[in-house]
């Protein structure tokens, strides 16, 4: 990746697969070591598909020369020509090595400039999914004439193109890696533009503001309606909120995308395993009225409540003199130490144990569930201790599933996932969740000078800041290294 650069968008564009397969091992190490982005004068072409076995396998070919190297490898059945027809039609025919020998049939799809996702002429193959095919196709394409597509390269030509800002371009790697629906619903929002409107309301309001201090900066002399040091406070604090309440959606929308790596905890034999089996919808952990039974953290993951949970099931914290469940004690207080989620367990059938205290009292400043097992039992435990030290409590029978849409909403309300609207545009990138904060930090700045009694010049620089973040933020105004930056973490043909 030393010398890696995009191209431009008059490039025609393909790739090949990045995985260390059969003869492409050596071609990928000699690729990977001197790429380079295009320039829009090149073609680029690339695996469009997923890198196993389907039905159909497409590589897609976008720049100036998308129909002439496509043509060199595709013969239509009628001997008709993508440059005989016009822009979303289709020949069937077959495609071809630079030997002339069959790879495979083929439909061609043709896409004319500036219609199609990248804004220039595109032309996609289908063939069949099979990976030798579709990697041989790839081949020919780029015998032809097409240089390697890079990371994302079609989409970023899309962003250069103005086919869509760069939050719209991010949402596409967000929606490739949506792992349940809501966050597939956030990705989608955000490639429909409800973030970058979302912004933009935001930073028309500035700007408003900005207008009104440079014509006060301007004639100092008159009475600028509105430029007043408490009508600023108020206007600065209005648009400060919006973007607090967008930063506060973050680690909601992360938890949705990426999920949450939550440890499930407790003393022995309250009902662990029982909820991990039942949380994973089959036996994953061995279940016995054995004590320390699970001697080794076991893991899944699982969507609940639309929130991807990265389940770890880990020994019962006790004192012991077996060395094989002290290392699993020792295991299980290092995961819970590092989870972002506990589900504290305790047994509702029986009196809490000083252990039991002892794990309340080391977890409650946790973000943690307290989830009082066997409430199908007769019950002996304390609950008033339990729930004075958790604000999160409920009561549920892992063995029957009593109660588990009760913990469900208590685990969505301590995510702050509860209200979690995704159609309302959200932050889900660290670039832009820092390009938000610094807008927010320039607006604190604003208000802190005016409550020091500055001079209206002070607050106007801060504001400009403030402006320039968010325009950073959508990708109005940012450097080339920050859109590299951005597409490197795509996947080839994306």
């Amino acid at each position: 990746m030393g010398c890696f650069q995009y191209h431009s968008p008059q490039d025609t564009i393909a790739a090949i697969s990045f995985r260390r397969i059969g003869a492409y091992a050596g071609y990928f190490d000699l690729f990977m070591g001197c790429f380079q982005y295009h320039s829009p004068q090149d073609t680029i072409a690339a695996i469009s598909t997923a890198q196993a076995p389907a039905a159909i396998g497409v590589v897609r070919i976008s720049g100036p020369r998308a129909r002439e190297i496509a043509g060199k490898v595709f013969r239509s059945a009628h001997g008709k020509t993508l440059n005989d027809i016009r822009g979303y039609r289709a020949l069937f025919g077959h495609v071809q090595d630079e030997n002339g020998e069959w790879i495979d049939e083929a439909i061609a799809l043709n896409f004319r400039a500036p219609a199609s996702f990248t804004g220039e002429d595109v032309v996609e193959l289908s063939c069949h999914g099979g990976l030798y095919i579709t990697r041989r196709l790839l081949r020919a394409v780029l015998n032809a004439g097409a240089a390697p597509a890079g990371p994302g390269e079609f989409t970023r030509r899309a962003f250069l193109n103005g086919k869509m800002g760069l939050t719209e371009a991010e949402s596409v790697m967000q929606m490739v890696s949506a792992r349940g629906e809501q966050a597939a619903k956030a990705a989608l929002a955000g490639h429909s533009g409800a973030l970058e409107k979302k912004i933009r309301s935001v930073r028309e309001s500035l700007t408003k503001i900005a207008a009104h201090l440079s014509a006060w900066a301007d004639y100092p002399e008159d009475d600028i309606s509105g430029v007043t040091a408490e009508g600023l406070k108020k206007s600065l604090q209005d648009v400060r909120n919006k973007l607090v309440s967008l930063l506060k959606q973050f680690e909601s929308g992360r938890a949705l995308r990426e999920g949450v790596d939550t440890v499930i905890a407790g003393t022995p034999n309250v009902g662990k395993s029982t909820l991990m089996n039942l949380l994973s919808g089959w036996e994953r952990s061995i279940v016995t009225q054995v004590a320390g039974t699970t001697r080794d953290v076991v893991e899944d993951t699982v969507l609940f409540g639309g929130v991807p949970l990265r389940l770890a099931d880990t020994a019962g914290l006790c004192q012991t003199e077996d060395p094989v469940e002290i290392a699993g004690v020792k295991r299980a207080v290092d995961r819970i130490r590092s989870a972002q989620l506990v589900l504290a367990v305790f047994d509702a059938s029986r009196p809490l144990r000083e252990a039991d205290k002892k794990f309340a009292e080391e977890i409650k400043n946790s973000v943690c569930v307290a989830v009082i097992n066997k409430a199908d039992l007769p019950q002996k435990i304390d609950k008033e201790y339990i729930q004075s030290r958790f604000k999160h409590t409920v009561e549920i029978s892992a063995s029957s599933g009593t109660g588990l849409e009760l913990l469900k909403n208590a685990v969505l309300d301590v995510l702050g996932a509860a209200d979690f609207d995704p159609s309302q545009g959200v932050l889900y990138t660290e670039r832009q969740r820092d390009a938000a904060s610094n807008a927010e930090k320039s607006l604190e700045e604003a208000l802190s000078a005016l409550e020091n009694g500055m001079t209206f010049d002070a607050v106007t620089i801060s504001v400009d800041d403030a402006i320039s973040s968010l325009l950073e933020l959508t990708g109005e105004r940012v450097t080339e290294e920050v859109v590299d930056a951005v597409f490197r973490q795509f996947c080839v043909g994306k």
